[in-house]
């Protein structure tokens, strides 16, 4: 059956007219945050909200506002807001109310542990209940069956105990969206150490996965829609629109537009701080983005989406083994990131949030090309499954590397 969402097709598209009909909801964003940020300030610090320098890790010199969070949160929302008003192609689903849902308990349990110092396990909560929220709107649960229709030769695996069908699928699909979604907030609160590195860091990633998200768009057919209509329950196809591919576009927007708002008042030297409201928030939004790749099964789509969303997990892939070598906790905290050693590199705060920037930039560019070649036909799927394998494989054997010889220094 061919419905009409399907029967309309995507009209006669191109990047720069994808590009302005979502402009809206990057200038909406950027200016309510921009705006929002120095009432946030003044709130955070009136309430004794703020970030207190200390001698081993902290390199600021006076205390700083904390919840800077809340600004992007407000407007990334109004971004979202925004895009409600675009008119798009038929076929176009709106961003899924179940994001809106995820941001709100993310940002919630973020602003508890920046005013109250809340237990770990509340973020970790908030964090899950978010993941559900995506996992039961269907997004990201494709990337399982893309994984194994590839290597399986079929997308479907289950089985039946006592008459109850067990979607073996389904739920692989599940546990990779909760691991990305609770591997993406932490990752991207683990590089929030240095004045702008993270916002600008994220603009620069959001930048990556419009790229990706424009040509996803551009190459989308009626193949596509119609095999994503078939696999839609058909209230959602008839009031909503059938693929995610416009809401990808205006998450991206959102993203670009509230971290360079924010990045005006957050740059060195810095008068707020996101906070782990912001950092959660902003590794939820590039998670969200980045499942919402695989909307056909294309896993390959969500590891080029990963590799371009690279700094934050490489710093963490680092952190981690170089601590375990040690036969530390992986949560114990060191100045040993990619920001500390860049900065005693440099000598600067600006200087190293520039190179951290470079190399998020070339991050950005592999992931990018990939799909690039792979949309033309000119690349294997595979090949992505290996430059992912080499990249952060790699990575984790540096930190192997810098782990002993910090052990050796140690005379562990």
């Amino acid at each position: 059956m061919i419905a009409t969402a399907a029967a309309s097709g995507i009209g006669d598209l191109s990047i720069r007219g994808l590009l302005t009909m979502f402009l809206p909801v990057l200038v909406v964003a950027w200016a309510v945050t921009l705006l929002s940020t120095p009432l946030i300030r003044v709130l955070a610090i009136e309430t004794g909200v703020v970030d207190r320098p200390d001698e081993e890790r902290k390199i600021h010199r006076r205390p700083i506002a904390y919840l800077g969070g809340v600004a992007v949160f407000l407007g990334l929302l109004a971004g979202i807001a925004a895009s409600y008003a675009i008119d798009m192609p038929a076929s176009f689903r709106p961003i899924p109310i179940t994001i809106v849902l995820g941001m709100i308990a993310i940002t919630a349990t973020g602003v508890g542990d920046d005013v109250w110092g809340w237990d770990p396990r509340f973020k970790i909560m908030g964090q899950l209940i978010a993941a559900a929220g995506l996992s039961l709107y269907g997004i990201g649960t494709q990337t399982a069956a893309g994984f194994l229709a590839y290597f399986f030769g079929t997308s479907e695996l289950g089985f039946e105990i006592a008459g109850i069908p067990i979607n073996v699928t389904e739920w692989v699909g599940v546990g990779i969206v909760a691991v990305l979604v609770l591997g993406g907030c932490n990752a991207s609160n683990l590089i929030d150490g240095l004045d702008g590195l993270l916002s600008g860091t994220s603009a620069i990633i959001g930048g990556g996965l419009l790229l990706i998200s424009l040509l996803m768009a551009l190459h989308l057919t009626n193949v596509d829609l119609i095999w994503l209509e078939e696999s839609l329950p058909e209230s959602v196809v008839v009031v909503e629109g059938v693929s995610l591919a416009g809401a990808r576009i205006a998450l991206c927007m959102a993203l670009i537009g509230a971290t360079l708002g924010f990045l005006a008042h957050n740059f060195n030297p810095a008068t707020i701080f996101l906070g782990d409201a912001g950092s959660l928030l902003i590794g939820y939004f590039c998670v969200t983005i980045i499942l919402m790749l695989g909307e056909l099964g294309q896993t390959h789509f969500v590891l080029a989406g990963l590799i371009v969303f690279g700094l934050p997990i490489a710093d963490t892939i680092l952190a981690i083994s170089r601590r375990k070598v040690q036969g530390l906790k992986a949560s114990d905290p060191d100045a040993n990131h990619l920001h500390h050693i860049l900065k005693r590199q440099f000598g600067t705060v600006k200087q190293a949030v520039l190179g951290m920037w470079a190399i998020e930039t070339i991050f950005a560019v592999i992931g990018v090309s990939i799909v690039a070649i792979s949309i033309t036909g000119e690349a294997r799927v595979m090949v992505t499954y290996i430059v992912f394998i080499l990249i952060f494989g790699g990575i984790a054997v540096i930190g192997v590397m810098m782990g002993r010889r910090a052990a050796r220094r140690k005379g562990i």
